[in-house]
């Protein structure tokens, strides 16, 4: 096998503001321990991946959803002997800004945000390790290494949207550190098509799981289908739900195995030698072939009919949209009430969706049900 070490971020250019080196870990093993240590982290357990956190204990929320990614990137770094604690690293913490009520919760406070920026929990993310995880004396935020700011910032490719980072982040902030119009760290694309692989089939699990489809609906996709017939002479009535998990795991193990050898054609044709032919690159190197890309698409539209458009799902979701809505308006009316003075002199709203997007789903939940009857009094 090549050696593709040398395309890996092992090597930091330093942080936002000086720290001296630890004597015992990496500046990445650090920043990894950062997220890993802060509340925004643990709060994620108790945030909506697709069923809202009240519905049961065995569903993923976004900390297992960022686990289970963390673990892909780190076996796909692996292979490649790339820098696996920066690919962890942005693995756990890429949901760090997301909202209670997951995708409907972040387009509420999106729409409540419209005339004051927006909101976007990619960005949401950059403010939490930045700005509002407060826990040193030199400095606000967890001063993340360059390369973590980087990754977090462009996983999804180059970052274009200067006006809405401009007034969600504040180009100044980032001190002319992180260029822009880059491609991504392979650690970075490692981190999210890792993403991408567990949503798709955790989330499979979890729909069968809540019976939103069954495992013969599910092979109405030709991949699965032929992973369930691998096994159909070992179904039995007392074991399906083993087989459920068999199928997922196989399912993990061939996007894996596809990403690796996309990524290793990738790097040959587009001859990248070098972290910075990988930076000006015009295309990911770290990609699904055209026939996983297939597949990802029919997985994708497959969830979308039986899972979040199901009745049920919407209907809680949709609660949880009016939920931050509704708190987002009685906030708004008296903010002193609920956030430090402080942090509302800056830019009020902007202190009221960092609040609110912080919130846990119960949370969220019990600060509405405490305030509900002033809601009632804007009516």
């Amino acid at each position: 096998m090549k050696n593709y070490s040398k395309l890996g971020l092992f090597k930091s250019s330093g942080r936002l503001y000086y720290e001296k080196p630890n004597k015992f870990r990496t500046q990445f093993q650090r920043d990894r321990d950062r997220i890993i240590h802060s509340a925004s982290f643990r709060r994620l357990k108790h945030k909506t991946q697709v069923f809202v956190n009240t519905e049961g204990d065995h569903y993923r929320t976004r900390i297992t959803h960022s686990i289970e990614v963390a673990q892909l990137a780190r076996t796909i770094s692996r292979y490649f002997k790339l820098n696996d604690d920066l690919a962890e690293t942005l693995s756990l913490s890429h949901d760090l800004g997301h909202t209670p009520f997951g995708h409907t919760g972040e387009e509420a406070l999106n729409e409540c945000m419209n005339d004051h920026g927006g909101f976007d929990h990619n960005l949401q993310t950059l403010r939490i390790v930045m700005f509002l995880e407060n826990k040193y004396l030199k400095f606000k935020g967890l001063n993340l290494t360059l390369e973590t700011l980087d990754g977090l910032l462009k996983h999804n490719g180059p970052f274009y949207e200067k006006k809405k980072l401009q007034t969600i982040i504040g180009i100044k902030n980032l001190k002319n550190k992180i260029k822009l119009d880059k491609n991504a760290s392979l650690e970075a694309q490692i981190a999210s098509i890792s993403d991408d692989i567990a949503y798709n089939n955790h989330d499979i699990q979890d729909g069968i799981k809540a019976k939103l489809f069954t495992l013969r609906e599910l092979t109405e996709i030709d991949f699965f289908k032929e992973i369930y017939n691998s096994y159909k002479r070992n179904i039995k009535n007392n074991n399906k739900e083993i087989i459920v998990y068999q199928i997922i795991r196989d399912s993990i193990n061939l996007m894996v195995q596809d990403v690796i050898k996309k990524t290793i054609y990738n790097i040959k044709v587009e001859n990248i030698n070098n972290i910075s032919n990988i930076y000006n690159s015009k295309k990911k190197i770290v990609e699904f072939s055209t026939k996983f890309k297939f597949i990802e698409n029919q997985i994708k539209l497959f969830l979308k009919d039986k899972m979040y458009n199901n009745k049920n799902v919407l209907n809680k979701n949709n609660n949880g949209k009016n939920i931050i809505k509704k708190i987002f308006k009685i906030i708004k009316n008296n903010p002193r009430k609920f956030i430090k003075k402080s942090n509302l002199n800056e830019n009020k709203f902007r202190a009221i969706s960092d609040y609110i997007s912080g919130m846990t789903d119960r949370f969220a939940i019990n600060l509405y049900n405490t305030n509900k009857w002033i809601f009632l009094n804007f009516i």
